[in-house]
């Protein structure tokens, strides 16, 4: 980790790809959290099996990706150089943002909680991700902006510059920043129990949104003639790679090309998603036609009338409430 000196400079050396890998530095609060969580998960996906349930392994992976994801960008390499270089900080802001919370909530961390605790706890807990609490932040305009917002936030604001300077800032902006994904993309996702269920189509509406907010961001950095904390690069004294402003244009364009790569698999998820449902709607509306048909001939055949060929013949989507007033009034017309 770098340490800002009053004369010279003395963080680590000169930045290479192999010393993201290599060097390494404890960020024990987040250690604590990763080890706490994937413990948890694991005894509860253990507790599910045992009472009889099954619990897929991508959705298992998915959640130990995750936590192994927020202990690499934390603690290797990229924790190291998080204060020596804008761009490195804003690989970070990216991953802990957008793709361990993804990760994480692929997991679905909620229901293991829910299945795997003691038949008290698990109504209580129900009861509570159906409450107001749980609508209110999982509205999508307020979950849109804990993911929208905290970019924003980080550059502009105190926040940077704390985050460079103390420990406890710098804490906030490694689990922040998860917590803050983890708020949008559980209700998006709709993996986890939600206080209410919206349409996909909807995530998909505000992943564009998110797109336009980061290109934004990115292109203030990369374009705009302020440099942000002049003076913290000049105490830094870095003596190996590019400078302070071209260091930050690089990390203006991390954030918006980064940025939208990494909401690509949440919009290749949401799409699946709409395509499942609707095949799932699409099943059930032949399914209630079918059954209403087989009732209309068994009744039929009890009665002792014979169907009239037209009925034989209706097209399905003529009895379909979500259709029928549609092409009802074009068979009218015809």
């Amino acid at each position: 980790m770098a340490v800002l000196a009053g004369v010279g400079y003395s963080g680590p050396p000169a930045w290479t790809l192999g010393r993201v890998f290599s060097d390494w530095q404890v960020e024990p609060v987040v250690l604590a959290l990763a080890v706490l969580g994937t413990v948890g998960y694991l005894v509860g996906v253990a507790r599910i099996r045992r009472g009889g349930g099954t619990w897929s392994f991508g959705r298992g992976f998915a959640y130990l990706l995750g936590m192994a994801l927020w202990v690499f960008t934390t603690c290797s390499g990229l924790g190291v150089y998080e204060k020596v270089l804008f761009t490195d900080r804003a690989v970070q802001a990216v991953v802990l943002l957008m793709v361990v919370p993804l990760l994480l909530a692929m997991g679905a961390p909620v229901t293991v909680l829910v299945e795997a605790a003691p038949e008290r706890m698990r109504e209580r807990l129900r009861a509570a991700l159906r409450g107001r609490a749980a609508q209110v932040l999982m509205f999508p305009l307020v979950s849109t902006v804990l993911l929208i917002v905290p970019p924003w936030l980080l550059y502009f604001s105190p926040w940077y510059r704390l985050s460079l300077t103390s420990t406890g800032f710098n804490i906030l902006f490694h689990v922040g920043f998860v917590l803050f994904g983890l708020a949008y993309f559980w209700p998006r996702l709709q993996i986890d129990p939600v206080a209410r269920h919206y349409h996909p189509l909807l995530g998909i509406t505000i992943t564009v949104a998110e797109v336009i907010f980061d290109a934004a961001l990115g292109f203030i950095l990369v374009f705009g003639s302020h440099l942000l904390l002049p003076h913290y690069w000049q105490t830094l004294d870095r003596p190996w790679g590019m400078s302070a402003r071209t260091d930050q244009s690089w990390g203006g364009a991390v954030l918006w090309g980064l940025g939208d790569i990494a909401g690509v698999p949440f919009l290749i998820a949401l799409i699946i998603r709409v395509i499942r449902e609707e095949r799932v709607r699409t099943a059930e509306v032949d399914a209630q036609l079918d059954q209403e048909a087989e009732a209309r001939h068994e009744r039929q055949r009890t009665e002792g009338v014979l169907a009239e060929p037209e009925d034989m013949m209706r097209p399905w989507w003529l009895d379909d409430p979500n259709l029928a007033h549609r092409y009802g009034q074009q068979e009218q017309r015809g």
